[in-house]
């Protein structure tokens, strides 16, 4: 048995460890069911989930340590697809993947080379809150490449695209009370009633109405 604040209890039946528990007005989560006797621990049960939850996450997050993940340009790339491109090299960043640019001439493009290189160039910057290009972009052949290395967790931007995770708040003042009732809703004044209308303006027939004379 282990408190709420890691320590140990020892030894205890099943009925006061439950008891203990509702008198911290917790609950009692079995933590390692393989162990004998098996180990339960007083928490809360909701930020318990939380907190597994996001260490499974940062699990899977250092799984991709080391993986290199390709994107590929165009010289004449339209602004829209590059915005894509960019949103796709900033999550591998955050997930600490390597990104390797490629940025591929065709036909009449090799021309120009210059504007593929400047491309590549504008393509690092944008990311340079996420990560760091050690080398300059090379070309070889038809083809321009780089290698961007993810920055360290503690100077990365945040990733902007994830859905972040709120902890859940413990309710002020302790647990709400059963039985209590919600706030009536504030009654609307009544609507006003309609006024009769006054006839129309500027009636064309109203010197025909008059009496003559």
């Amino acid at each position: 048995m282990v408190s709420p604040d890691g320590k140990s209890l020892g030894i205890l039946p099943l009925r006061d460890a439950i008891n203990l528990a509702r008198s911290h007005g917790l609950d009692l989560v079995e933590i390692a069911p393989q162990a004998q006797p098996p180990v339960c621990r007083i928490v809360d049960y909701g930020k318990f989930c939380y907190e597994l939850a996001k260490k499974e996450k940062e699990a899977r997050k250092n799984q991709h340590a080391g993986k290199v993940k390709e994107v590929q340009l165009r010289p004449n790339i339209d602004p829209h697809d590059l915005s894509i491109k960019l949103k796709h090299a900033i999550e591998f960043l955050c997930d600490d993947m390597k990104v390797k640019v490629c940025l591929r001439f065709r036909g009449r493009e090799l021309a120009r080379p210059d504007l593929g290189m400047e491309v590549v160039n504008k393509f690092i910057q944008e990311l340079a809150p996420w990560g760091s290009c050690p080398e300059t972009p090379r070309r070889a052949g038809r083809n321009i490449h780089a290698i961007i290395n993810p920055l360290p967790r503690q100077k990365r931007a945040p990733n902007p695209y994830e859905e972040r995770e709120e902890e859940p708040e413990e309710p002020a003042g302790g647990s709400k009370p059963k039985g209590e009732s919600k706030p009536a809703p504030a009654e609307s004044p009544p609507a006003a009633s309609p006024q009769p209308e006054e006839g129309f303006r500027n009636n064309p027939f109203d010197q025909l109405d008059q009496p003559a004379g």
